[in-house]
């Protein structure tokens, strides 16, 4: 990456063999230094997708991961298979397994390349893209997967100010080491931050977590750069929402979405 590692992994996961992996400290979440954001394995596990049965003529027209418990900052079991095949239209799943348990489940459908006219997206053109010097927290000043991100503001919303927001982001640390991130992985490592961009309550007083996240992607992105033009929703007696508008700089790529456990935190 243009800007070099956080810390002194360079990844955020280490091939081990044998559908193995190791999750450095860069892929926690802000919840527990122990358990992952659920960025890093959304990026893992697409991966695998993009590497079972590849076909060139097929897209990722949505992928859904699902967090089944928290997924540990340490070794995990990955495997993946085609569940079902077709011509046209197929569904891919993965599984990333710790302790003997799954602890996150990735599936994708997968479709055949469109052919034909285009239709423009009607979904808001994002923020023009900010210039100037880089945004980079200091590493260790925000530990875990935060750390690995570099975020500018669009002048739309702020991160630590509570309500819709709008900013872009790139990774700062490859997925692999030694290996360029997909269009695709950028993206998953990116969509599930629209929770946290667009939080409408205290992060110290309140939990708003969510155990999945789905994208639909009807093109892929170009370039390091993803906006997150991101809201959430919050109602009584229900679950919260949020949803995101995802960008390149040509436009919008996809939407994504999380249902949100909302509760207060121990001792609130």
């Amino acid at each position: 990456m243009a800007d070099g590692p956080v810390g002194q992994a360079e990844s955020l996961y280490v091939e081990l063999g044998g559908g193995r992996w190791l999750a450095t400290a860069h892929t926690a979440g802000p919840w527990d230094p122990s358990a992952q954001h659920g960025g890093p394995p959304s990026a893992l596990l697409v991966r695998a997708v993009e590497h079972t049965a590849p076909r060139p003529e097929m897209v990722i027209a949505r992928f859904t991961t699902e967090l089944l418990g928290p997924v540990p900052v340490g070794e995990l079991t990955l495997r993946c298979e085609v569940t079902r095949p077709g011509r046209s239209v197929e569904l891919v799943e993965a599984v990333l397994t710790a302790g003997g348990r799954d602890v996150a489940r990735g599936t994708a459908w997968r479709v055949r390349r469109a052919t034909g006219a285009a239709v423009p997206p009607r979904h808001p053109a994002p923020p023009p893209f900010p210039e100037g010097p880089a945004r980079i927290p200091p590493a260790g000043v925000i530990p875990g997967f935060p750390s690995a991100i570099e975020w500018r503001s669009a002048g739309r919303g702020r991160m630590t100010v509570p309500g819709p927001a709008a900013l872009w982001g790139r990774l700062r640390v490859p997925l692999v080491a030694g290996e360029e991130l997909s269009p695709v992985q950028r993206l998953l490592a990116l969509a599930d931050n629209g929770n946290g961009i667009s939080s409408e309550t205290d992060f110290a007083s309140t939990y708003f977590i969510n155990p999945e996240l789905t994208v639909h992607i009807h093109r892929e992105p170009a370039g390091e750069w993803i906006c997150l033009d991101a809201t959430t929703t919050i109602t009584p007696g229900g679950a919260g929402l949020a949803t995101s508008v995802l960008s390149d700089r040509s436009g919008p790529v996809a939407i994504g979405a999380q249902s949100l456990l909302v509760a207060p935190r121990p001792g609130h």
